[in-house]
Parts: structure tokens; sequence; C-alpha cells
């Protein structure tokens, strides 16, 4: 290939990717270019840069975000939500971390691929924050008024979503280990912006922090894929690096000296009352050098699976044999310089903190003569075997490869593929195992190391109440300094911002954004891959399709009639089945058998609405495993030890387990609010949320923590229900299996299942238990001690008459880029929103780290009217169609076209149904989007609300909900 205007560094077949990989630089601006070129048609793009902050305000957070609202080419306030609309992207974000920022796309069709790029490129390099300063005021930070006699507030985009992380004692803990180990570099700085300190950025000091690292010299750019590489690269020089002259990029990532001896340090994180003594974080955190050494890189991840992270780990056996926390886990971080290994306790008591530590060392001294053999290649098999399969679910496999390549490219520019080709790695660490190469590890990183820290995390009552007092009176004090002036200056400013904010757009800058044409749509859809077959009676479902040699198959259990008030013993079952002893096993054991003989095997919940009835439902207790066909007669073999004889009588374990499930719980709560929010409203009225609710949501936290705090008197209950549930599960009477994989390893897996199938016991009899399914109307504000709301509103439209219509699939493009993205997001400043109309009718609106509550409610209340009214023309309509679109059509790897495949035939839906739904969404006009309307009224009137968040807030709004209670 000719690049002109580059120098190419180097140029190899990489067959480890099977790619062509080149290293180029451009000669003007000494940008440095790679590229993976293959035959994947999910094409991936990056520019990424540098970007080391000198404190904790979040610019380079708020700049991530705010180079998406405008550039010179591309002048709409939003161009990012422009292009969310109506574009065939597979992918389309922007990512802060601790010392680089990178705006990733990726798109499938090459028209739509060269729009994303380019817009991007704009975005970066000419963005309209140079001449429009609300924007930093939208994304960043902003005093509120709206009155002179008004409270004076602070908001903004960023500042809620770091409120937000900031409330989740787990996020808390996460940023304190690497401040804590690196105080002297830019590691020890929150990069995203910490919440006291955003409201100190400057608009200048914005602009010094773009003009200083958004230049060509100091950027990354990334090209995967099937493409002419030609052609983009002579496109980015000449519509962009060629305009630049080169620069010394002061952006330096400065490595924090080596401690002379470990530090222990003390701090709080808020909780809303007392529990008990045993609610601190302990964590111990090791650096561990420098991210260049290739074996070093996966070494900590395969030391965090023996040390910490498999169940029966050297450290987290130690640590729970000995009393300490309810939940041990551990974590490495190597996408950075100064890469870290940590191991965190939670629920611990205040008086342990030193023997926590002493443990953790005696243990490590032990694991330096010598780390159990099975367990090591159990996980160096698992994450070979993760490698091989480049499985990423719905993030493109070239995206997760450019962010791997910076850990190392950031660092050493000729370096990208350094961490991404991993065969040879591999294949020296196997023959490590043999030659103490990971005690080696052991003796040099984490024992003969002082650069360690020690934190303890101690639960303080009304923590988030005294900040949120302290903010109140600093900004009341405030206000009291300024003059009527300057208070109208705020007013002023305040309804400037709303009035940009809630302007449209000129048409014909809107028709600057690049869009495909319907003639770019024909696409064919996937359609579903279903061979009904059996084995000795068995029902198998086989899905024909080329896997690269992995076998993916599930054995489905029908739970129809398991009764009601045992479904959060289902719950249970899933996060023991696989991590419990069996006849032949200890629980430890077992799971290395799994990760040496298998890609994995674990349990999951699912059900399946029947697209053609109003009340058919399936549900299925699942048990997914992958693995290669020559490992077929190990994995039956340990499908038949989880499936036949797992024993629940080790009550220590269980209650190991329970206090784990419920530690985890918590950090669900915190985190994720708007699922447990959605999922709890939707529970008021729907069976299958109601279910959910008991086996992965507030229920089953409620279960799972009258299960912890009174184990010693129930112990025997536990066991008992926990073995009557497996029999009610896993029994041949309720089985079929599905099977993603060519007709010869089909023609292996059907062989093999009727011996475990007829070694199974017929179903038991009918116990009699209260099978009651019933949902109600509860509406409740639960509490929490976050600083944000997650505010959920559900309803169903079935039940008003209403058919699922692929129109919807537009709907939910429109409000979730349009109505409910302007007025919760852009106006009112929560971080995130979205909508969700299910075929079954469950619908639901949720917000996403809000700072509001009632005013959310409303605006979800009026989304019917705007519908109703909502002027479009072809071109918005176009592009909610292609949005939408892009979401039906999102690249599959073989497991989600045979998952894709199984859901259809369990919810019958057919291939005419595909089409038809297919047809509805590519033919929705302004007409059919205002019909809509009905939908979101029928749900809505419904009135269910759930709101998890701030108790002050919550109780303030006491009056719209039926309870309010405390959440954790």
């Amino acid at each position: 290939m000719n690049f002109d205007n580059y120098e190419i560094i180097e140029h190899r077949w990489i067959s480890n990717l099977n790619s062509d990989g080149y290293i180029l630089m451009h000669r003007k601006t000494k940008a440095y270019v790679t590229l993976l070129l293959n035959d994947d048609d999910n094409k991936v793009f990056y520019i990424g840069f540098k970007t080391p902050p000198k404190d904790s305000t979040g610019v380079a957070h708020i700049l991530e975000h705010s180079v998406l609202c405008g550039s010179k080419k591309y002048p709409v306030k939003d161009p990012f939500v422009e292009l969310a609309k109506g574009s065939l992207n597979t992918f389309l974000n922007a990512m802060t971390y601790p010392d680089k920022t990178v705006y990733p796309v990726a798109s499938c069709n090459d028209k739509d691929f060269m729009n994303l790029v380019d817009v991007y490129l704009d975005a970066v390099f000419n963005p309209n924050i140079y001449r429009e300063s609300k924007i930093f005021k939208q994304e960043g930070w902003h005093y509120e008024m709206e009155s002179i006699d008004d409270e004076l507030s602070i908001n903004g985009v960023v500042y809620n979503e770091m409120k937000g992380v900031f409330s989740s004692p787990d996020d808390v803990v996460e940023r304190e280990i690497m401040n804590s180990l690196y105080p002297d570099s830019t590691y020890g700085i929150e990069s995203g912006g910490d919440p006291e300190y955003i409201p100190t950025l400057t608009y200048e000091q914005f602009i010094d922090f773009h003009s200083r690292y958004y230049h060509p010299s100091n950027s990354f750019i990334y090209l995967y894929g099937n493409m002419d590489a030609e052609k983009y690269i002579e496109y980015i020089d000449r519509e962009y690096l060629s305009k630049y002259d080169y620069k010394e990029p002061d952006s330096e990532i400065v490595c924090c000296a080596p401690f002379d001896k470990p530090v222990k340090l003390e701090k709080d994180y808020s909780v809303l009352d007392e529990d008990s003594d045993d609610g601190y974080y302990l964590t111990y955190n090791i650096s561990t050098g420098k991210n260049n050494d290739k074996e070093l890189y996966i070494a900590m991840d395969v030391l965090d699976y023996v040390l910490c992270g498999a169940p029966g780990a050297i450290i987290k056996k130690a640590l729970y044999d000995n009393g300490i926390g309810d939940d041990v886990y551990s974590s490495v971080e190597t996408g950075i310089y100064q890469p870290y290994f940590s191991i965190t306790a939670k629920g611990v008591r205040e008086d342990r903190l030193d023997d926590f530590s002493r443990i953790i060392e005696d243990e490590l001294k032990k694991a330096s003569n010598q780390l159990p053999k099975k367990a090591l290649k159990a996980a160096l098999n698992v994450f070979e075997f993760r490698y091989r399969e480049a499985d990423f679910g719905s993030y493109p496999r070239g995206l997760m490869l450019g962010l791997q390549a910076l850990d190392s490219w950031l660092y050493d520019k000729n370096a990208p593929f350094m961490h991404i080709e991993q065969n040879e790695t591999y294949a020296k660490l196997k023959k490590g195992i043999d030659e103490g190469y990971f005690e080696g590890v052991i003796e040099k990183y984490f024992i003969n190391n002082p650069h360690k820290s020690i934190i303890s995390f101690a639960p303080k009552v009304g923590l988030t109440k005294e900040k949120e007092d302290q903010l109140k009176e600093k900004l009341s004090e405030f206000k009291k300094n300024l003059s009527k002036e300057q208070l109208q200056d705020i007013v002023d400013e305040t309804a400037a911002l709303k009035e940009y904010q809630s302007s449209p757009d000129r048409p014909e800058d809107l028709e600057k954004i690049p869009m495909l044409t319907r003639d770019d749509l024909k696409k064919k859809p996937f359609l579903p891959v279903n061979n009904i077959r059996e084995s000795e009676c068995i029902p198998i479902l086989h899905h024909d399709i080329f896997t690269s040699g992995i076998s993916y198959a599930n054995l489905l259990f029908d739970v129809s009639k398991v009764p009601a008030g045992m479904y959060p013993y289902v719950g249970l079952l899933l996060s023991l089945l696989g991590v419990c002893d069996t006849k032949s096993y200890k629980y430890n054991d077992l799971f290395n058998e799994i990760n040496i003989h298998t890609g994995g095997i674990r349990p999951a919940y699912s059900s399946y609405y029947e697209y053609h009835t109003d009340n058919d439902i399936k549900r299925f207790f699942i048990v997914r495993a992958k693995y290669l066909k020559e490992e077929s007669e190990a994995v039956f073999e340990l499908l038949e030890e989880i499936l036949l004889y797992t024993d629940f009588s080790d009550t220590k374990r269980l209650q190991e387990k329970i206090g784990e499930n419920k530690m985890r719980l918590q950090s669900v709560m915190m985190s994720s609010g708007h699922v447990v929010a959605s999922v709890r409203a939707q529970s008021y009225f729907s069976k299958e949320a109601w279910i959910y609710d008991r086996i992965s949501g507030c229920e089953y936290y409620r279960f799972i923590c009258e299960l912890a705090d009174d184990f010693e008197n129930r112990k025997k209950e536990i066991v008992e229900n926990l073995a009557k549930v497996y029999r009610m599960i896993i029994n041949r009477d309720n089985i079929m299996a599905d099977f993603t994989g060519t007709e010869d390893d089909y023609n292996e897996f059907a062989k093999r299942l009727p011996k475990l199938v007829s070694d199974m016991s017929r179903a038991p009899e009918t116990i009699s238990e209260d099978d009651r399914f019933a949902p109600d109307k509860k509406n409740e504000g639960l509490k929490t001690s976050g600083q944000v709301q997650y505010v959920a509103m559900a309803g169903n439209y079935r039940k008003k008459g209403l058919e699922y219509t692929g129109a919807l699939a537009v709907l939910r493009v429109l409000l979730g880029y349009d109505y409910l993205w302007s007025n919760v997001r852009v106006l009112g400043g929560a971080y995130g929103c979205m909508s969700t109309f299910k075929m079954s009718g469950d619908s639901f609106f949720v917000s996403y780290r809000d700072p509001n509550l009632a005013s959310t409610v409303e605006i979800f209340k009026k989304a019917a009217d705007y519908i109703k009214n909502v002027k479009l023309d072809e071109r918005k309509v176009l592009q909610y169609v292609i949005g939408a679109l892009a979401d039906l059509d999102a690249p599959m790897t073989p497991y989600t076209k045979g998952d894709s495949s199984l859901s259809a035939y369990l919810s019958r839906i057919t291939d005419e149904d595909i089409l038809k739904i297919r047809s509805q969404l590519l033919e929705t006009d302004e007409e059919t989007i205002h019909g809509l309307y009905k939908y979101i009224e029928a749900f809505i009137n419904d009135d269910n609300i759930c709101v998890v968040g701030n108790a002050e807030v919550i109780e303030s709004n006491r009056e719209m909900f039926m309870n309010t209670q405390q959440l954790l």
C-alpha cells in the first residue's frame, strides 16, 4: 500500500489476529496511526489523546462531553445525538480514562462509517466550545437560579454524573485505591471530576486544556476492519492533519516514585443509619511495576484468579476462614502506566484491619513457595479461551482490540501490538507454571515491594447530608455576598442557557450532518436458524452455525411449576450452582476443572413471552456451557457433577455465598439504580417483573438480608429449601436442549446428552406451597445515601388492546434522543434517560443519575402529548428509522445468533413476524409516530412509579408515593 505523507514504522502480518498490521507516523505532525486490516465488516475508528489532568476538576471528562456538542463543519448543538438518531453505527461513544480520552465509532456500512469518522474528527479538532461558553455550562457546571429569590444551586451533566459515582461506596473505594498508590502523579487525581472541585473549573482553564492536548502531535489514530485504508488515511491527512504543524506534546505521564514503606489511610463513606459494627471496607493495594512487560500483563490476571478471584482461592479462603468480610474480591488494573493489584474485603468489623493485612501477607509468603498448578492452568485456559473466542457481546471486536492496544501504545508509540498479540505469551506462561515464574512474580512484586497502601473505609451516618448541608451553606453564604446586579446576572445566565438548550438548530445546519438514504437500508435481516431435533426423546433445538470450533450448549429446565414463594431460592440457586461441593469435587477444585476444560459453565434465568398470545410465558432455568469438541467427555462429566450431585450441606460455604450475595447486591442497588427502579415499577403489575424482582431485585435483596442476619437459626431451612428447589428444577421431565455449532459438533453433543438426562430424577410430586403470584401497586420511594435519583414510570399497553409494532423501535429512538434527551438530560441535567416498549406490553421510562424527581415525572407524563403533536419532516423521520434499524441489525456473533434463534423459537416468532416487524419499522412515517401517543398514554396512565435515590429528596416529595422506605 502507498501511504503518502506518512512514514511506515512497521508493517507485518499478525497471525494472532488474522490481520495486516501497520504502524504509521504522519510526517508533518508526527501523529501516530495503527491499522489492523482484515475481513471484518464491522469497521472501527478512534482518535485518542493523552490527557493527564493536573487536578480533580474533571476537565478531561467535561471536555469529552463538550467537544461532541457541535463543531465548525457540523455546527448543530449535538452532532452526537444527530448521529445516534440517524446512523447505522454499531458503536458511538467517548470515554475518559485516568490518562487518556478516546473517541471511537464503528459501523458495517462503508458510507456511514466515513460519515462517523468525519464528524468525530471535526468534533475533536474544531469544536464549538471556543465560540459558545454555554456548552461548558451545560456539560460541566453552572450556577442556577430562575429568580433572585430562589435558592442558589449548581447543575451540569458531568457534575450530576459524578455525584452519582461518588454516591457508590464501591466507586469511592476504587478511586481511592489508585489515588493512594500514586499521590504524586496523574493517577492521584480524579480524572472524572470530584463534585467538590468541579465548580472550581473555569471556562478559560477548560479551553486551555483543549488547546494543550487536542492536537495531532498528541493523538493516537486507529482503523480496523475491511476497508480501503489508503482512502481513509489520505482523507484524514487532507482534511485534518495537514492543517497543523508539529507541536511538542506536553503530556508526559510522570510515574509516582516508589514508596519506602506501605502507607495506611482511613476514609469514610456514607450510610443512612447505623446498621452494625461490621460495615467497614478494607483494601490492600500493591503497585506492580510498569505495564510494558508482556508476560506480567497477563500474569497479573492469572494471579488475580489464583489468589483471590476464584471460589476457594488462596487469600479469599483464608480471609473467609478467619471471619474477615462478607465479600472478598480482588482486582487488577493493567490499563495504566503503573498497574496495581488490589484485594478488598467488605462487611468487616472495625477491629480486624491488622488481621486483614497479616493474613494476606502470610498467604502471599506461602504462595511464593508453591502455587497450585491446577489453578494456574485453569486461569491460563480461561483467559486464553476468551482471547481466542474474541466474543465481546455487543461491543465490536475491533473496538476492544483497539482499546487494549492503548495499554501499551500510549506509553510507547511504536508498540501498539504488544498486548494484543498473546499466543506466544500464553505459551511462555504455560511453561512458566513448572519453572516457578508465578511464584517469582509474587516474591518480587507482592512481598519484596514496599509500594503498597492499606485503606480502611468506615461507614459514616449522614455523610451525604452533611456534605449537602455544607454545600447549601456555602452557596447561601456566596449568594449573600453578591450584589443585586450579580444575582440578576445569574438569573439572566440561567434563562439564557435554558433558551439556548431549548432553541432548535437551524435546518440548514442540521442538513450538514451526513446521513444515509432509504436506499442504504436494504440489508437483509438475520432470520433464526432453528432445526428441531431430538436424541432418545429429548427435544433439541440445533442452530447449524459456524462457530470456529466452539460448541455452545444450553440445557433448559422449565420452572413454571415452581411455587411463587420459592422463587427467591431460584435466585440463590443461580449463585450457587457450579461453586458448591459435589460428589467428586470440593467447590474450588470443581471451579478449576470447569476452567481447565471449558470456556465456562454457568446458570442463568430467562423468560420468553409468546408473541401471539396475551399471557403465555415460558420460564427457564438455563445451564450454559461453551467448550471445544475435544473436551466433550470432560464437559459432560462436569455437567453430571453439577446437575446431579451438587451438595448444599456445607453451611459454612452457604454463609459465605449469602454474604457475598448481600454485599454485591448492595453495590448493584447503588450503581444501577435505574435497573432496580424500572424492574420494581414493573413488578407492581407484571408477573414476569414480579419474578425477576424476587430472583435478582429488591425482594431478592431483602430475602438475602434476612438469611444473612439470621443464618444460624435458618441454616437447616435454607439447606432443605435449596435441595427442594434443585430437585424441582433439575429433572428429566422438564428439560430441553439447545445447541449452536456445526453438524459434526452437534452429533457429538447429541450422542452424550441421553446418558446425562437418564441419570436425572423424575419431577417430584407437587409441593403444597403458596403459588399465588401477586403483583400489586406500591409506588415506592426507595431511599439511599446517594446524591442523585433514578426515576421510573411503568405500565402495560397490551392490556389496553394495543398490539406490538415495529414502529415502537422508532419511537424509542425519538424519545431517547429527542424528547427525553432534551428535557431530562439537557435541560434537567441528568446523566441519562431511556425508554422501553416490550413485545409483552410492559413498558417504562427511567432516568439515570438525575438531580430531579418531580419535574422528571412531569416530563414523563407529558410525553404522549408531545408525540401526538410533534412536527417531523421526512429527514427527521428517516433519522429515527435509521437509528432504530441500527439496533435491529447490530452485528451478531455465532453465540448471539444461536441465542436469538432460541428466543424466536420459544417466543413463537416466525420469519414472517420478523419481516413484518421490520417492514413496520421501515414504513414508519409522521402519521404513524403521531398514532403512537396511545402506547405512551396507555402505560403512563397506569401510574406505576418507583424512585431510587437521595433520602431527603424522596421525603420532600412524599406525597408522590404510597410508601417510602430505606432500600439499603
